[in-house]
């Protein structure tokens, strides 16, 4: 590791052995050589190590009685204090895993899949928040995105994501749980997306479908797709792992309708009936070995460096009741999706196409 990088470790380190309370106020910490003979490296590194955590107001030195932790610390409850902190373990981590030889859009990317397992697992009611935009729904690569980013598309605004299917999410709209929902349902008998559900949903609510972006949706495979597998069809050979959507899902319902025109009883898919809720997930589960194959979005497989067979293309449209679409994190939102920003973000993900990108419908 180069010494410019250790030198913020060195501090990292001592910086959370100090707030842990290993180190008490007062104390003295060891000699520059005695430092820098435990890391190996030059006593100007451990110099630079303590002037950072001097500037965080950790520790004081002074000619002839060395470096000492500061006698008052620093509330740990004070939000300055409690963004520096967490801002300089954000570096400590980037520093390992750059000088592991990840590149920034591999972090980035493993990061915000971290993130979304996160929200998975905290999801659960709480207290209404006028400054928190409230999603349920299908999962996408997008929203996700969207969730990490809103406050730069609505200044002071936050989006909370909710992965709950494309049924789930406009259920929550009718129990009036979600400002939008995300759907991609599509119905046989119109074969159209969306539209007939929110009537059956929404009866008689006047309410706006705006194309988020289309999908492209298929099996994610191993790589070199070892077990050959070339359309749905495939998926009843003997032995053949299979990783499903849960049921409700856009991509579940999809999948069924497609299943039952080709003649395929579910019952001879191994595998069908263990469900994951993100396209991430089932991504997760073939990168593992622990299926063969998966329903899901490209995106998804090229974020695990995974095959891809391409089925169809999906509409997948923001839900949005009259009400919330004048306000202000909505109009934001809306206004955003036609900038080709927006497109190039989108894009960005991978498996999007964004021709209709902004487009609004009304329905009701």
């Amino acid at each position: 590791m180069e010494e410019p990088h250790l030198y913020r470790k060195i501090s990292e380190k001592i910086r959370q052995e100090i707030l842990d309370g290993q180190w008490e106020a007062g104390e003295r910490l060891p000699s520059l050589r005695d430092m820098a003979g435990q890391w190996n490296c030059t006593i100007g590194t451990i110099q630079h190590a303590y002037q950072e955590l001097a500037r965080q107001g950790l520790v004081t030195s002074r000619p002839g009685q060395g470096t000492r932790v500061t006698e008052n610390l620093p509330v740990m409850n004070d939000t300055p204090m409690r963004r520096a902190q967490l801002i300089h373990r954000a570096e400590a981590f980037l520093l390992e895993v750059l000088t592991g030889g990840y590149r920034l859009d591999e972090i980035d990317q493993a990061v915000r899949e971290a993130m979304e397992r996160w929200r998975l697992v905290e999801q659960q009611d709480s207290p209404r928040d006028d400054k928190i935009l409230l999603f349920a729904g299908s999962h996408d690569l997008v929203i996700t995105w969207l969730a990490s980013h809103f406050p730069e598309i609505s200044p002071g605004y936050s989006l909370q994501p909710k992965f709950s299917g494309s049924m789930g999410g406009l259920i929550a709209l009718a129990e009036g749980k979600a400002d939008l929902a995300g759907c991609h349902l599509w119905d046989e008998e119109s074969e159209v997306y969306n539209a007939p559900f929110v009537r059956r949903l929404l009866p008689g609510k006047r309410t706006a479908l705006v194309r988020l972006a289309n999908r492209r949706l298929g099996l994610i495979l191993a790589p070199g797709n070892p077990k050959n597998i070339n359309s749905l069809t495939d998926l009843t050979q003997p032995g053949l792992r299979f990783i499903n959507r849960q049921s409700g899902s856009g991509t579940r319902v999809w999948l069924d309708i497609r299943l039952r025109k080709l003649g395929i009883d579910s019952t001879q898919i191994t595998g069908y009936q263990n469900e994951k809720i993100t396209h991430f997930a089932i991504a997760q589960e073939i990168a593992e070995d622990k299926a063969d194959t998966g329903i899901g979005l490209e995106g998804a497989a090229m974020s695990y460096g995974l095959d891809f067979l391409f089925l169809a293309h999906e509409q997948y449209d923001l839900i949005i009741p009259e009400p919330a679409v004048e306000t202000s994190p909505v109009a934001d939102l809306l206004n955003w999706l036609k900038t080709p920003e927006a497109r190039q973000v989108i894009e960005s993900l991978g498996g999007y196409e964004t021709a209709f990108t902004g487009q609004m419908e009304w329905v009701g």
